[in-house]
């Protein structure tokens, strides 16, 4: 096992890993920007090494700063959380290169994934069901139209290294590709370096569902259950749940199975999620994400599986010690990120907290690195902290999250979650009805019904 495990991230993260690392015995380094001297993961860490200037692309996107400080503190293992260089071959290479481990998947695999192209094909071979559409990247306006006559329109156009939304655009018919065809090209290239851009059928109303995954990378691969991330703003997941509800045990059990399957496909080693599109009886693959998610607390709540445990185990070359058998969810867990922007206008608001209160009690978890009088920077992510709730079943859950809600005080800076409190009291959600433009159009409706002139 190792002895010291540097965590190349900021913010609940970073704090989350530390707390995992406490129970084990392992020893920890925090690294940090000059506007982080304060943070909480630099206090609670066993070590910390200031990397740079507040900028993250001179400080946690430094590769040579960070390796450095690797080299510097003596540890042994890097985990690189998620965001920043959770995904990026080449600094997963760089530190194996060191003689030290890296908690997060093989060189091989982080490519494989990286690409939506690539990892279409791992899909493919393993017997997941694909949305129809080009094989691969569409190089002309014409490759682009034949593929989309054979996917039907409306089409999507979608950037091969792309996320977030990003590169992302609907082509309601041929007469709409060349203008459109452009675009996806020219916001691809310029978000990643790479205007490769393939075709797929569009849905109109499918829901997100994630299958948490595990692998030891000898081709044993177990599913940690499912999450449903439909409630979305322009693809960026504001509220998860696990396990997925509103599905049939038959479609639940396939799904879940087809994100092992993959995993056992390919011999990945280590944790990550598998992602799928689901309308009606049907799903599809979308993605897999090759690192711990954002929203991996509610598995933990639901499964009692401590997931940065598991990745750190899995990376020091130990046994898989999650049993298919033994994943039984217990109840329903729902989470809710806490992100530091406008609730209506979705503009950042960095600044000094002025006043701070948790919500407590049973089942009510809050993972954050905030606390009164902390500084959230303009720098980075604008998440602040998540809250977490666990219930009986879906409707305790619900109402636990709403009373959790109403304790959760943060000022002096705005924060999402009178939106999501609305949200969270939609007939659709409640009902499942959520599918992940809701929120777009649910947004939009309440701007229209908000302009409408009033009765005298």
């Amino acid at each position: 096992m190792f002895k010291k495990i540097l965590i190349a991230n900021r913010g609940e993260i970073a704090l989350r890993i530390i707390r995992t690392c406490r129970e084990m015995g392992i020893a920890t380094v925090a690294v940090y920007s000059k506007a982080d001297e304060n943070a909480l993961h630099v206090r609670f860490a066993d070590e910390a090494v200031c990397i740079g200037p507040p900028s993250a692309l001179a400080s946690y996107l430094h590769q040579p700063s960070l390796l450095t400080a690797c080299e510097i503190t003596g540890a042994d293992a890097v985990h690189p959380g998620y965001g920043f260089l959770a995904e990026n071959a080449m600094f997963a290479s760089a530190v194996r290169q060191m003689g030290l481990s890296f908690i997060g998947p093989s060189v091989e695999h982080l490519k494989m994934f990286g690409d939506k192209l690539s990892a279409k094909e791992a899909a493919r071979k393993a017997g997941l069901p694909l949305l129809e559409g080009s094989p691969g990247a569409v190089g002309t306006v014409e490759e682009a139209i034949a593929a989309g006559r054979k996917a039907g329109f409306p089409a999507m156009l979608k950037a091969a290294a792309g996320g977030g939304g990003k590169g992302m655009r609907i082509v309601d018919s041929e007469d709409d590709m060349e203008r459109v065809f452009r675009l996806a090209q020219a916001e691809a290239r310029a978000a990643f370096g790479n205007g490769d851009v393939f075709i797929e059928r569009f849905l109109r109303y499918p829901r997100h569902i994630e299958v948490q995954v595990a692998g030891d990378g000898r081709g044993r691969g177990v599913h940690v259950g499912t999450r449903d991330c439909s409630m979305q703003r322009r693809h960026q997941k504001i509220i998860e749940e696990a396990p997925a509800p509103f599905l049939d045990d038959d479609l639940h059990e396939r799904i879940a199975e087809a994100g092992a399957e993959l995993v056992r496909s390919v011999k990945y080693q280590t944790v990550g999620t598998v992602e799928f599109l689901v309308e009606g009886n049907e799903f599809f693959f979308l993605e897999v994400n090759p690192r711990i998610q954002v929203e991996h607390p509610v598995t933990e709540e639901v499964t009692g599986v401590d997931l940065i445990q598991e990745q750190i185990r899995l990376a020091a070359g130990e046994p898989l010690f999650i049993r298919q058998d033994r994943v039984r969810p217990r109840g329903h867990a729902i989470e809710i990120r806490v992100n530091a922007e406008d609730p209506w206008t979705f503009m950042p608001s960095p600044g000094r907290i002025t006043g701070y209160h948790e919500p407590g009690g049973p089942g009510v978890r809050v993972d954050s690195a905030v606390h009164e009088h902390a500084m959230v920077q303009p720098y980075y992510d604008s998440l602040t902290g998540k809250l977490i709730v666990h219930g009986r079943n879906r409707d305790h859950a619900i109402r636990r999250m709403l009373g959790a809600l109403d304790e959760f005080i943060v000022e002096g800076i705005k924060t999402t979650i009178p939106l999501q409190r609305e949200l969270l009291e939609t007939e659709e959600f409640r009902d499942g009805k959520m599918y992940v433009r809701f929120v777009d159009d649910w947004l939009k409706a309440r701007e229209a019904e908000d302009k409408e002139p009033q009765p005298a």
